[in-house]
């Protein structure tokens, strides 16, 4: 049997049968079936019941361009026929990776002019844990170890992301690496109610300095952080955050990782979130949306702090991929920034549709179910509550957010669940008349949850 040919019940039982699906209750998905997409375009998608969907996060955060570029899948296409594969390895470079190197050494920081090549930002947060050790080794301080990350931030799922990711319930299911800790995520809404918004990223910050003072300063490797912990819940910090933690990083010498997975590529309406809350990384890791998602590609941006002693310091950096820097994935990524520069697609973002989802997405503000919402650039969070005066959940915990996301599909729209908080990221290239429907059928699914909710 084909499967391009397969019915849904026929997809379905395939499924069931033979496929384990990532973050997923596999005895729950047995029972229930799974939903099987069948095709894209624009902003949309379809399943095999030839529903419509608006893609409200853009795949997982990485077709920012949509789904209709042929200019990608032509790239992709040229250099399958050209050189479809070969590696970097053993003093080997091909133009694909050398022209990419350039082009990302191009839109990111001046200090920043180095890549190393993975296939994910899972590998990419693996990669700098090997990198950041070689880094201090080499600078004869080898007891700079110990790698402070943050409560409920997500950094992929080898053992060494999930290690520096904050989610507790993926730690109960492997051992953490124990030079990891992890201190107070910028969680305003969720983690305070004694405090300004101001006030409390201050105290959020000064966390990593009382943690860094914790574990000895001579002990400290790096800090590692998205600029908008997007899986957490996007998570937006308050504007006191990020200039406190600057100024504790430069006060006690600590290497700065900026996980960009989400962020980069023109997300918050800058190339990197980083950028926009002026912060200068040492490392940075990107992926998903360097291609568009059409390919699988990754890396690290390395600063020259970084390269100048790994350059310098002899002896092999024993670590890669086989994969690293896959010519068509290169040429993915080519295309893909690429259509961001000409078609100034940042600038869209800025202006007019990131202040646009600003306006519309407040107004959900208003609703029973709504305790906050915020966004910034294209990026947006509706924390549902039963009380909007204390903050009081829905219980169980994460009843009301998957109620909420099956009413965002029954109304057309792909919203995301984490825990009790709903979550967009829509394609950077949506039109102000494209948020207009999606904030519809965001208060849509919102009036149908609370119906099944019991809320007036």
């Amino acid at each position: 049997m084909s499967v391009t040919t397969a019915t849904k019940q026929q997809w379905q039982e395939m499924d069931r049968a033979h496929h384990l699906h990532p973050f997923t209750d596999f005895k729950e998905l047995n029972e229930r079936g799974t939903r099987v997409i069948t095709r894209a375009a624009h902003i949309n998608i379809y399943d095999a019941d030839g529903r419509e969907y608006l893609d409200g996060m853009s795949g997982l955060w990485c077709c920012n361009l949509g789904y209709s570029r042929t200019e990608i899948v032509d790239a992709v296409t040229r250099q399958l026929k050209e050189l479809p594969f070969y590696n970097n390895f053993f003093q080997c470079a091909h133009p694909p990776s050398i022209e990419l190197a350039k082009v990302l050494a191009d839109i990111t920081p001046s200090h920043m002019n180095h890549v190393f090549f993975t296939n994910s930002g899972s590998e990419g947060n693996d990669t700098v844990l090997r990198m950041v050790r070689r880094y201090w080794d080499l600078e004869n301080q080898p007891k700079k170890r110990m790698i402070i990350s943050r409560i409920n931030g997500y950094h992929g799922s080898t053992i060494a992301g999930a290690s520096l990711g904050g989610m507790a319930f993926m730690h109960k299911q492997f051992e953490p690496l124990p030079y990891v800790t992890h201190v107070q995520q910028p969680y305003w809404y969720g983690d305070d109610g004694a405090h300004s918004r101001e006030e409390f990223g201050v105290l959020a910050a000064r966390a990593l300095e009382q943690k860094i003072e914790e574990l000895g300063p001579d002990n400290v490797a790096a800090f590692i952080a998205e600029p908008v912990q997007g899986a957490g819940g996007v998570i937006i910090p308050p504007e006191t955050y990020w200039p406190e933690i600057r100024r504790i990083l430069a006060r006690y010498d600590i290497l700065f990782i900026s996980d960009e997975v989400i962020c980069g590529f023109g997300r918050t309406g800058k190339w990197f979130g980083h950028e926009y809350y002026g912060m200068e990384p040492d490392l940075m890791t990107f992926a998903k949306a360097v291609t568009n998602g059409y390919q699988a590609l990754g890396g690290v941006m390395v600063g020259e702090r970084v390269v100048e002693v790994l350059n310098s310091g002899g002896g092999e950096f024993g670590h890669g991929f086989t994969y690293s820097g896959h010519p068509a994935a290169c040429a993915a990524g080519l295309a893909t920034l690429r259509i961001l520069r000409e078609e100034n697609i940042l600038g869209h973002v800025a202006t007019p549709t990131g202040p646009h989802l600003a306006r519309r997405w407040a107004e959900l503000a208003d609703h029973p179910l709504v305790g906050e919402a915020r966004t910034l650039g294209l990026f947006g969070a509706l924390e549902l509550v039963r009380n909007k005066k204390t903050r009081e959940r829905f219980t169980p915990a994460g009843r009301a957010g998957m109620l909420c996301r099956q009413a965002s599909l029954d109304n057309g729209l792909v919203m995301r669940a984490t825990g009790d908080t709903m979550i967009i990221a829509p394609p950077l290239i949506c039109s102000v008349a494209e948020i207009d429907t999606l904030v519809e059928r965001s208060r849509a699914a919102l009036d149908q949850a609370a119906r099944e909710l019991g809320v007036a």
